[in-house]
């Protein structure tokens, strides 16, 4: 089957930003080159030339222009006027004086400081301090200019802007050369603060901002967009941070529905996808982590549930680490790295989709077919070196894969002939034999290698009685609220059914 029919970039596109979409198009064209999928590439530049014409990147829109109607080809006039327009408007809002005076402020260390030390570096108490020409119109037009940058294609720019507009709302901790006796400007007429009131900080998973509001959360996805763009993995793993717990901030004060929240929750699942696939650092685990909780669960298997191809990925490719990290005396039994193939499997009979990537789970956790899991990893290969996202997880993906092929395979043999498990993975037996040596050193498995009968003997994998009573009682909630919700259905059906009973008998008798 033709890897197209594994492209997930128009089910992927309706949830992420239009500069987003640009590197998948261009990793889409590079593959079209590479005869690696059967699109055309006067397609690919037509799509990007229409996601540009809402967008100020007028000079990128005109080379793509002349990628499809030849070097040497007029540019259209409505492209030449909207240039002018776009410098015409971005002269306007640079010229402001209010813009001006803010940015000269924020670039004036000593001055900063000092309003930050008298918590005056604020919207309010800027607008008091008539001599400086900081108003809330001000702080506005300073937003609309940074997001003029940003559809400009200068993400630097904006996320310089976006990072001052944001300290107005918060409250970091003071600097440490701050005197106790500078910090807050006070007279004879104003009672004296308490401690707590002058070290009072914001949250600082959300940049110290005190407060959330629909305004201020533009301004986070505006901020994770910046530092996505600009590929600062580490800056946008702590901005998705804040995005998220923006999100739960507002739905606890009921300042946006649940619907919005599940929307909002959707975008930021797609959006991640650029930070936990480039984020070295424990990425795939937090996104397994992110992906596995129950509110984005939901989001997942109500709008989005093409995810699981990645999240599918980043179990096999993380769960080894997993279970490694959970591990009390540097051996793993292996208890986490379990449930999380258990979470997966009952999240896979939850969606209605497939790819080779999940079928190939499904083959080995669920029907048990070592042959079927063979085929598909095969098939793999190819999804997995087309996907923008995947494609550079390749090489360690087959490798886990194998891996996870052995594990299973091991796991329902007391023995196992070497010369056969050299068969299937297509090496020759002494180099199996090394390959098994150290995955069993690694491996979430206790066998050993007897070489006299040339054979790969498993040992009986024992689990303590704390992982035991966690394993059974892991979903006694859930279940507890299941068994619940059915009796409540039964009470309700029965009562139902009394009622139509009566109603019956009401007519007969008349």
């Amino acid at each position: 089957m033709s890897t197209a029919n594994y492209d997930l970039t128009n089910a992927i596109s309706p949830y992420l930003d239009l500069h987003m979409m640009f590197p998948l198009l261009e990793y889409v064209d590079s593959l079209i080159t590479n005869e690696a999928i059967p699109y055309s590439s006067q397609d690919v530049a037509k799509a990007r030339l229409s996601l540009l014409r809402p967008t100020h990147m007028v000079d990128y829109a005109m080379d793509i222009y002349r990628e499809l109607h030849g070097k040497d080809s007029e540019i259209p006039k409505e492209m030449e006027e909207q240039k002018k327009e776009v410098l015409q408007k971005l002269e306007e809002l640079k010229a402001d004086s209010g813009c001006k005076a803010f940015d000269a402020l924020c670039q004036n260390v000593e001055l900063r400081t000092k309003l930050l030390k008298a918590q005056e570096w604020n919207v309010v108490s800027l607008d008091k301090k008539k001599e400086l020409g900081i108003t809330p119109q001000v702080i506005e037009t300073y937003r609309q200019l940074a997001k003029f940058n940003f559809d400009c294609g200068a993400y630097q720019v904006a996320n310089d802007m976006l990072s001052n507009i944001l300290s107005l709302y918060a409250l970091p901790p003071l600097p440490k050369d701050a005197d106790a006796d500078d910090i807050i400007v006070e007279d004879d007429r104003t009672e004296p603060k308490s401690s707590d009131e002058k070290h009072r900080t914001g949250n600082p998973n959300v940049y110290y901002l005190t407060s959330i509001n629909k305004d201020l959360l533009q301004l986070l996805w505006g901020k994770l967009s910046c530092e996505i763009l600009l590929e600062n993995w580490e800056e946008a793993t702590i901005a998705l941070t804040a995005v998220k717990l923006s999100i739960e901030q507002l739905v606890h004060t009921s300042q946006i529905t649940a619907l919005e929240a599940l929307r909002q929750r959707t975008w930021l699942l797609h959006w991640s996808l650029f930070v936990f696939w480039n984020n070295s650092a424990k990425g795939l685990e937090k996104m397994v982590e992110l992906f596995f909780s129950e509110k984005y669960l939901q989001a997942i298997t109500t709008n989005a549930p093409h995810l699981l191809r990645y999240l599918t990925a980043a179990v096999l490719l993380c769960k080894r680490r997993v279970a490694k990290s959970t591990s009390r005396d540097g051996r793993s039994s292996g208890a986490e790295a379990r449930k999380l193939m258990r979470d997966l499997v009952r999240l896979m009979n939850n969606c209605e989709y497939t790819d080779p990537i999940v079928e190939f789970v499904e083959c080995l956790c669920v029907k048990f077919d070592f042959e079927g899991a063979q085929e598909k990893l095969a098939e793999c290969e190819y999804v997995l070196k087309t996907d923008f996202f995947l494609c550079k997880r390749s090489a360690l993906f087959m490798e886990e894969a194998r891996v996870f092929v052995f594990e299973n395979y091991c796991r329902i043999h007391d023995k196992v002939d070497l010369s056969v498990l050299a068969t299937k993975l297509a090496m020759d037996q002494e180099a199996a034999e090394h390959w098994i040596v150290d995955l069993i050193r690694n491996a979430l498995l206790h066998a050993k290698i007897d070489s006299e009968k040339g054979c790969v003997v498993m040992g009986a994998e024992s689990h303590t009685v704390y992982e035991q009573v966690m394993d059974r009682t892991r979903d006694l909630n859930f279940r507890s609220a299941a068994l619940v919700q059915n009796l409540k259905n039964f009470v309700v059906s029965v009562k139902k059914e009394k009622i139509k009973r009566m109603k019956a008998a009401m007519e007969n008798d008349e």
